[in-house]
C-alpha cells in the first residue's frame, strides 16, 4: 500500500502538468517512483581523506570499502544486505557512456577486487552484499566519493546519488572545524535531503577534539543548520570490535552513532520520508507560484504603466541572455581552440626532449650493448610524457570551465565528462624495431686487416729495398702490422656509427607513431570536453531562456488583453495560486522547512 504522503506528492505532479513545467514532473516522479522502494538509504558524504570508507567499514564491523593513503574511492559503493557476500559493478554497455547515462550493465566481481576494479571506465556504481542485522531492515550504506575531487566527474556522481538518498551522514574528521566548503556542502546537502547527520570522525588522533565538536556546534547553531553532530573513531571502534572491549567501544563513540541511525533513520523511515517528500515538493510548489503571482501583478488593470515596465524589463533579460550566450559560446570555441594547440605542442615539446636525449645517447653508447634497457627506457618515458601532457588537458579544461562560467549567469561544477580518457592511452603503439646490428667476427677482421696490412708491406718494403734490404723485411712487416690494426679500428668505427644511426631512426620512427596516435587521443578527449561543455551550458541557457520567455509571454498577455479579460484571468490567477499556496500548506505539514508562501 502506498504511503499516504504520496496523495499530495500526486497533486503536486498534477499542478506541474497543469501548469507545464515537464522538468519539475519529471523530478517528482522520480522521488515517488524511490518512496515505493522499501529500501532505506543513508549516502556517507564529505570532502576526501576525511574517514568515509572506514566510518562505513566501522559501522558493519567488515572491511567492505578499501581504505589508506593512495587508495580513493572513485565511484558510489551501495553495501546492502545479503545472505552471503557478494559484489558487483554497474556499468554502462555503452563505450560512449558517461556516468550520467541510465546503467545498463551489471557484472558480478569478487569481493575483495570490487574497489581495485571499480576505477575501470564506464562503471557507475559499485555493489556489495555482506550479512549484517544493521542491514537487515532494508537500510543501504553508500559511500562516495570525496566532494571537491579535482576530477569533477566524480563530485557529479557524489551529488547524482545524493537525489536518491534519504538520509545523509556528513563526515569532517576532527583536526579541524567545519570549513566555509563543508559548510556550504552541507547546505547544498540540505536543499536536497533534510535528513542530515555531521559525524566527526578520527577523535582518537586529535586530543583537543571536544574543543573542535563544540565550535562546530556553535558553526551549525549560527547557520541555522538543525543537524546532530555526533563524535567517532572508526579505529577505536574495529580495536574494540576485535578485543572485544566495551569500553573500548564505548569510547569510540559508535553506540551513540549506532541507536542514532536505528532510532532516527531505520525507525523514522515514514518522517524522513515525509521530509524528502516536502522539500521536494515545496521546490516545485515555490517555482509554479513566482511566474503566477507576477502574472497576477502585470494583469492588475490599476498597474498599467507597471505591466508595460515588466514587459519591457522581461524582454530585456531575454535579450541579455541571448548576448550572454553568444558570449560564452566565443569564449568557449576560442578557449578550446587554444588549448588543444597548446596541449599538441607541449606533446612535440616532450617527445623532442625524449629525441635529444636518444640522440645523445647514441652519439656514444653502442646499440648492440643493453638494447632492451634503452627500449624500456624510451617507452617508461613516452608513457610518462604521455600521462602528463593528458593530466595538463584536464587541468586546463576544468579551468576554460570555470572561465566560461564566469559568462554565464548559472553555474554548477560537473562540467567535465567521465569518459574523456582514451581506453587505449598508454597501450604501446607497437614495438620499438630492434636496429641491424652488423657482425663483425673474426674472419672479417682478419681479412680486413690483411687488406690494410698490404698497402704498409709493400709501401715500407719498396722504401727499405733501396737500402739494399729485402721486400719482406722487419720494418715493412712492422708498418704491414700498424696499416692492418688501423685497419681494422677503423671499420669497427665505421660500423659503430651505422649502428647508432640505424638506433636514432628507429626511435625517431617510434616516437613519431608514438606522437601521431596520442595528439589524435588529445583532439578527441578535447572535442568531447568542449561537447560536454557546451551540451551543459546550452541546456541551461534553454532552461532558463524558457522561464524568461514566459514571463515575457506573461506580460505581453496582460498588455494586450482588454479589461475583462484581465480581470476573468485575474480571478482564475488567483484561484490557482490559492490552490497552490493551500496545497503548499499541507506539504510543510508533513515536516519540510518552515518557509512562507503566500497568495
Amino acid at each position: 500500500m502506498a504511503p499516504p504522503w504520496l496523495d499530495v506528492l500526486d497533486e503536486t505532479i498534477g499542478a506541474c502538468i497543469t501548469h507545464r513545467r515537464p522538468d519539475l514532473e519529471a523530478r517528482l516522479r522520480e522521488k515517488r517512483a524511490q518512496q515505493l522502494d522499501p529500501k532505506l538509504r543513508v549516502l556517507v558524504v564529505g570532502e576526501s581523506k576525511q574517514g568515509k570508507s572506514q566510518l562505513v567499514n566501522a559501522l558493519l564491523n567488515a572491511p567492505v570499502c578499501a581504505v589508506g593513503d593512495d587508495i580513493t574511492t572513485t565511484v558510489p559503493t551501495f553495501v546492502q544486505h545479503a545472505d552471503t557476500p557478494s559484489a558487483a559493478l554497474v556499468r554502462n554497455a555503452s563505450a560512449k557512456g558517461s556516468i550520467f547515462h541510465t546503467p545498463t550493465e551489471r557484472i558480478a566481481v569478487p569481493i575483495e577486487q570490487v574497489t581495485k576494479q571499480a576505477s575501470a571506465q564506464h562503471v557507475v556504481r559499485a555493489e556489495i552484499g555482506i550479512p549484517r542485522a544493521l542491514l537487515d531492515s532494508g537500510l543501504v550504506l553508500i559511500d562516495t566519493p570525496g566532494v571537491g575531487d579535482t576530477r569533477s566527474a566524480h563530485t557529479a556522481s557524489t551529488f547524482a546519488t545524493l537525489m536518491q538518498a534519504d538520509a545523509v551522514l556528513l563526515v569532517s574528521d576532527a583536526t579541524g572545524e567545519l570549513t566555509s566548503a563543508e559548510m556550504t556542502l552541507l547546505k547544498k546537502v540540505m536543499e536536497a535531503c533534510p535528513n542530515v547527520t555531521v559525524v566527526v570522525t578520527k577523535i582518537d588522533l586529535v586530543p583537543s577534539w571536544r574543543a573542535v565538536v563544540e565550535r562546530n556546534k556553535a558553526l551549525l547553531a549560527r547557520a541555522g543548520v538543525p543537524a546532530k553532530l555526533i563524535p567517532v573513531s572508526s579505529a577505536l571502534r574495529l580495536r574494540a570490535a576485535k578485543t572485544g572491549d566495551q569500553r573500548l567501544n564505548t569510547e569510540s563513540g559508535f553506540p551513540e552513532l549506532l541507536a542514532c541511525v536505528q532510532r532516527d533513520i531505520v525507525a523514522s523511515a515514514d518522517l524522513l520520508a515525509r521530509r524528502a517528500v516536502a522539500v521536494v515538493a515545496s521546490s516545485a510548489l515555490s517555482q509554479l507560484v513566482t511566474p503566477l503571482r507576477e502574472e497576477l501583478t502585470t494583469h492588475d488593470s490599476s498597474h498599467t504603466a507597471a505591466t508595460i515596465s515588466t514587459l519591457q524589463e522581461a524582454q530585456r533579460r531575454v535579450d541579455e541572455l541571448r548576448r550572454r550566450s553568444a558570449r560564452w559560446q566565443n569564449v568557449l570555441n576560442d578557449e578550446m581552440a587554444d588549448l588543444i594547440s597548446d596541449v599538441e605542442y607541449d606533446l612535440r615539446d616532450r617527445t623532442r626532449k625524449i629525441l635529444r636525449e636518444v640522440d645523445k645517447t647514441y652519439d656514444e653508447a653502442d646499440p648492440a650493448i643493453g638494447w632492451d634497457k634503452f627500449e624500456q627506457w624510451l617507452e617508461d618515458n613516452l608513457n610518462e610524457a604521455a600521462t602528463t601532457n593528458f593530466a595538463w588537458l584536464m587541468e586546463r579544461a576544468e579551468w576554460v570551465a570555470a572561465k566560461v562560467a564566469k559568462n554565464f549567469p548559472v553555474y554548477r561544477e560537473d562540467l567535465i565528462p567521465g569518459s574523456v580518457l582514451p581506453d587505449d592511452l598508454l597501450e604501446p603503439v607497437g614495438k620499438l624495431e630492434r636496429p641491424k646490428i652488423e657482425p663483425f667476427s673474426v674472419p672479417q677482421k682478419l681479412f680486413t686487416g690483411l687488406r690494410g696490412s698490404y698497402g704498409g708491406v709493400l709501401m715500407f718494403g719498396l722504401v727499405t729495398s733501396l737500402a739494399g734490404m729485402p721486400l719482406i723485411n722487419v720494418i715493412s712487416l712492422g708498418a704491414g702490422a700498424l696499416f692492418g690494426g688501423k685497419s681494422i679500428l677503423d671499420e669497427s668505427d665505421q660500423r659503430l656509427k651505422r649502428r647508432q644511426a640505424a638506433a636514432k631512426t628507429a626511435a625517431q620512427k617510434h616516437v613519431d607513431d608514438f606522437f601521431v596516435k596520442f595528439s589524435k587521443d588529445v583532439r578527441d578527449s578535447g572535442r568531447h570536453i568542449q561537447r560536454s561543455l557546451r551540451n551543459h551550458f546550452s541546456t541551461l541557457a534553454e532552461e532558463l531562456q524558457e522561464t524568461l520567455l514566459e514571463s515575457a509571454r506573461s506580460a505581453k498577455r496582460a498588455v494586450q488583453d482588454d479589461q475583462t479579460e484581465r480581470e476573468r484571468r485575474l480571478r482564475e490567477g488567483r484561484k490557482e495560486l490559492d490552490k497552490l499556496v493551500t496545497l503548499y500548506k499541507r506539504v510543510q505539514t508533513l515536516g519540510g522547512p518552515a518557509m512562507e508562501l503566500t497568495a
